[in-house]
């Protein structure tokens, strides 16, 4: 069958490289893994690092990092006093953001670069509870609390601790958090506000704990966070924190930067009232993000072949996410079952603030490494999300990535309760000429 015209909504592919952006290094942690190798060799293997406990009531279950708790205070040269009242998740993000540019090569001390800072964090007790325990800290003012542990503050004290003097932008979109700061580093990289960009998010739940159901009926009763499955019952809560690093591509060349992937084009809006209410997803909106990225991105539907999709396992959402991302892709192809999707939230749960740039940093590691991991627990489809009629298949083992005579292209995404939808484009790195 011969495909559909384009519409307006569908740039045709173009060469639009003075507009791309290099993922120039990268760092996390998340469940079960404390650094980007051990994050990509969980995600291959398709290990599933969430921490369940059965008891009375059901399970409870959450994905938990190894330590949150400990900081290299003298490092950063803060006191122990300080330490004690900063937040966890300031200093994960400020630990992680030092062990990204290290990963990218880059030493804010000997170059001239303007590197920014975009990221933001989610809500956690940890300002309750030292407020709680105000007789064992009678020197420690209100203030101090409210800025130790303040969401606006989560970016500027990383430029404070490392001496950046980029845009420093703290960014509150629930679970579409750190892809919309992806987004907005890569629009200041290109309006030239900033050389460098830092860009993520964090999240972690005080006092650590595994959570069992919740009275939303959200959570997965049996712990197992099924994506896209007809036994799917709900998400999975999880902790972790994720970085990466940008620069415009022809710099990053041009400097001989190593380039894990590139970001082509992003986009960001909201479903406004057209939805089922204000928790509810939308798909014209979801849809439309997604069209309007890959129109920033200069490419085609048919393109993509790899989509890392919010992927949450609830009743509403998945049916939702597929039925957006088909309208979407029905703009520019008619063709079906050729395009991938996976959800990391099946590896690791649902980190919130730092759920989108869980799935970028996946996406990029299999841009990498041309490999498609695999999304866990899917064997038989969701009997309200029509596959057979779709450009989609869920991704049940790892694969070779190899699409013939396309380069590897994916498409990331996050949504929000509230409605903010996020959408980013990404390609493989260029395939430079070897040096004679």
């Amino acid at each position: 069958m011969a495909s559909p015209a384009r519409t307006s909504a569908e740039a045709p592919e173009q060469d639009r490289s003075a507009g791309h952006i290099a993922v120039i290094g990268l760092a996390c942690r998340f469940p079960g893994a404390g650094n980007a190798e051990a994050f990509w060799r969980n995600l291959v293997t398709g290990t599933d690092s969430i921490t369940r406990v059965a008891g009375p009531e059901g399970v409870a279950a959450r994905g938990l990092i190894e330590d949150p708790e400990c900081f290299d205070a003298g490092y950063f040269g803060v006191s122990p006093r300080e330490a004690l009242i900063v937040n966890p998740q300031q200093r994960l993000f400020l630990e992680c953001a030092v062990a990204a540019l290290e990963d990218a090569g880059h030493d804010p001390a000997r170059a001239d670069a303007v590197v920014g800072v975009y990221g933001g964090g989610s809500e956690n007790d940890h300002a309750r509870l030292l407020r709680a325990r105000r007789a064992d800290l009678p020197n420690v003012s209100d203030w101090e609390i409210r800025v130790a542990n303040g969401a606006d503050f989560l970016c500027s004290r990383v430029a404070h601790k490392l001496g950046l003097t980029g845009p420093t932008v703290a960014v509150q979109a629930a679970c579409a958090t750190s892809l919309v700061a992806v987004h907005l580093a890569v629009r200041g990289l290109l309006d030239g506000e900033c050389d460098v960009a830092l860009a993520g998010g964090v999240t972690v739940r005080l006092p650590v704990r595994v959570e069992g159901t919740d009275e939303v009926g959200i959570q997965a009763p049996d712990g197992v966070l099924r994506a896209f499955d007809a036994r799917a019952g709900g998400l999975v809560g999880g902790d972790g924190v994720g970085i990466v690093v940008l620069k415009r591509l022809a710099d990053a060349l041009a400097d001989g930067d190593r380039v894990d992937a590139v970001v082509r084009g992003s986009a960001v809006n909201n479903d406004g009232a057209g939805r089922m209410g204000f928790t509810a997803p939308g798909v014209d909106g979801q849809a439309t993000v997604i069209e309007k990225a890959q129109r920033a991105a200069g490419v085609g539907p048919d393109s993509c072949t790899y989509v890392e999709t919010h992927g949450t396992a609830t009743p509403l959402g998945d049916p939702v996410e597929v039925a957006a991302l088909t309208q979407a892709f029905r703009r520019g192809t008619d063709r079906r079952g050729f395009c991938g999707i996976g959800s990391v939230k099946t590896n690791i749960g649902h980190t919130d603030a730092a759920a989108g740039v869980a799935g970028l940093i996946k996406t990029v590691l299999a841009l990498k490494h041309g490999v498609l991991p695999p999304s866990l627990h899917f064997t038989e489809p969701n009997p309200a999300i029509d596959f057979a009629g779709s450009p989609f298949r869920v991704v049940t083992r790892a694969e070779d990535w190899a699409p013939p005579g396309l380069p590897r292209r994916a498409g990331v995404s996050s949504f929000s309760v509230g409605g903010t939808n996020a959408h980013i484009v990404l390609e493989e790195a260029p395939r430079l000429p070897r040096p004679e």
